[in-house]
């Protein structure tokens, strides 16, 4: 897997998932905040599946 999230991307995912997760735990949102694993997921390891499909890719290019 190359690595497509990087930088800003990386950290509202992560942000976003830890959110989802807490509110679903809390009984506030319900089963639904539990969706926050896949962005969460996707933020720890820089990798989306779905910017892969699409060809997006928010990492910095090293030269």
């Amino acid at each position: 897997m190359k690595s497509n999230v990087g930088g800003i991307d990386k950290i509202a995912r992560i942000a976003v998932g830890i959110v989802l997760i807490l509110l679903a735990l809390t009984g506030t949102i319900g089963v639904w905040g539990w969706i926050g694993v896949v962005p969460l997921a996707t933020g720890l390891f820089n990798f989306c599946p779905a910017y892969k499909l699409f060809g997006i890719n928010t990492c910095k290019l090293k030269q």
